[in-house]
């Protein structure tokens, strides 16, 4: 356990001893490149906070925020926090090695699912915006746990703001599709339609393998991607409004000439 200066000025620092150097990928040092926001899943933040620096537990994050939108650092920024696990976005297993990970206080799926507060949420915000210019992180690299670990990972779950965040200049967004009938694709469907689905999932950065069969694995990924940009229904089926809002956001990609 180290003791630090915190990298964003409104945090207070409580050092946890989770943590270790960045790793260098092939060819280049790990450079900070994503933002991954979790939940902390506690019904009492505090005991989330302390879990998150006990030695015992092996899992970190750089920071936490409570509810009443107090910013804790608990990991500098150029340390390398054990917070995302098993993990994969555009083809990177390492995803620790590249970002900064931010717990949100918030009892999640596995107790009383509550809204974020909004003061909790401007604190969430206001870390966001000061990460990703001071290490140029790319809006559709602010990302949930469960983007990058969808067979594992729920949070921060259907009732994240994302929209909000977006309008603040945070992260990457679209307009919903209206949900409407029509032809859809769920789990042990297969052809050319569910192939085109998989290469949009994972030209985004899902981990999704292009093998023209609606497995387990796209299905977990279809009900991540409805978490973050289409949360009106999270069931992991791939219907008409899943498909055109995927369509709208990889059009809406910023350039990267």
């Amino acid at each position: 356990m180290i003791d630090f200066k915190p990298d964003f000025a409104e945090a207070s620092v409580r050092p946890s001893p989770n943590f270790g150097e960045r790793i260098e990928q092939a060819g280049s040092t790990a450079a900070v490149d994503m933002i991954v926001l979790h939940y902390t899943g506690m019904d009492i933040e505090d005991e989330a906070l302390d879990w998150l620096c006990a030695p015992r537990s092996e899992v970190s994050a750089h920071y936490f925020i409570r509810e009443n939108g107090c910013v804790i650092q608990m990991v500098p920024e150029d340390k390398r926090a054990w917070h995302a696990g098993r993990s994969l976005w555009n083809g990177v297993t390492d995803n620790n090695s590249r970002s900064i990970g931010i717990e949100i206080a918030n009892p999640g799926h596995q107790g009383v699912y509550s809204d974020f507060p909004h003061v909790q949420m401007e604190a969430v915000t206001r870390l966001c915006q000061n990460c990703a210019k001071r290490w140029a992180v790319a809006p559709q690299l602010i990302l949930g746990h469960s983007d990058i670990a969808p067979q594992r990972k729920e949070d921060p779950g259907e009732k994240f703001p994302w929209r909000s965040l977006f309008e603040s200049g945070v992260g990457h967004w679209v307009e919903p599709a209206q949900s409407r009938s029509g032809r859809f694709f769920q789990q042990g469907d297969s052809g050319q339609p569910v192939e085109a689905l998989q290469a949009m999932l994972s030209l985004y950065g899902y981990g999704v393998e292009i093998t023209g069969n609606f497995d387990e694995n796209l299905m977990y990924n279809v009900r991540a991607f409805q978490r973050h940009f289409r949360p009106e229904r999270v069931d992991g089926v791939a219907d008409i409004s899943t498909i055109e809002t995927l369509h709208r956001l990889l059009s809406a990609l910023p350039d990267k000439a």
